[in-house]
């Protein structure tokens, strides 16, 4: 589901576990992230879907990347992979007015 900022913040509320996803490169994440994000570089295949299948489907994922497109697509694969909750950042982290670390 593609959210924008507030609602992915609210929804974030609703769940206790939720994880923050961010499916870009190494070098972007280094350069600026949401707090408590967790990286998985949709960008290579093989340790993203590898990484997919460390995680918990039964949680709640809010997924972003740089503008929103990387994150969509991760968030249709991971629901096609049997991930229930997950949430799109529309704009990602080019529109994000939250922290960042």
């Amino acid at each position: 589901m593609d959210l924008t900022q507030q609602q992915w913040v609210d929804q974030q509320k609703k769940y206790q576990a939720a994880v923050i996803l961010d499916v870009r490169t190494p070098d972007e994440f280094e350069e600026k992230h949401i707090p408590n994000a967790q990286l998985l570089d949709i960008n290579d295949p093989p340790a993203f879907m590898a990484g997919l299948e460390g995680l918990d489907p039964s949680k709640a994922y809010f997924v972003y990347c740089r503008s929103g497109a990387r994150s969509a697509r991760a968030c249709q694969i991971m629901g096609q992979m049997g991930f229930a909750t997950t949430f799109n950042l529309l704009g990602g982290i080019l529109e994000w007015e939250g922290p960042t670390s």
